[in-house]
């Protein structure tokens, strides 16, 4: 088909695998993420008095779920689980307000690799990625 026949253009893909480096960014901020969700803890223990067994798994879970997130970042659901994830992180305003915040926080940070990926995607689409040239044929 050709463009004139009013079908989509298409385009070779990039050179460079634009996912790859995606991917890179959505484990580390995950493992960040773990991260300060685990430096919190502490903090909550001194200031949350009424700190239980239940309360701090969890804590402990919130932080196991974003390792385990890097397991899965290829899979075509890992941005939507992760924003599940983010939920879960901002429900532990239960737990304390900080770790509330830490939600909050990741939360944006989250919105923004959405926007991202939505605009890679309709990047490539339009063949406007560094490499990408139209099909011929």
């Amino acid at each position: 088909m050709t463009e004139s026949s009013g079908a989509a253009p298409r385009f070779t893909p990039p050179a460079k695998d634009p996912w790859k480096s995606f991917r890179g960014i959505l484990s580390g901020t995950l493992i960040l993420e773990m991260i300060v969700i685990l430096l919190a803890l502490p903090v909550v223990f001194k200031l949350s008095p009424g700190m239980t067994w239940l309360k701090v798994a969890y804590v402990l879970l919130l932080a196991a779920a974003c390792f385990a997130g890097c397991m899965v970042v290829k899979k075509p659901w890992a941005i939507p689980a992760f924003c599940v994830l983010q939920v879960a992180v901002i429900a532990g305003w239960i737990v304390h307000p900080g770790i509330g915040a830490v939600g909050i926080v990741f939360g944006l940070v989250w919105a923004y690799i959405v926007f991202i990926e939505r605009d890679v995607r309709r990047r490539m689409a339009e063949g406007r990625l560094p490499g990408q040239e139209p099909i011929e044929g």
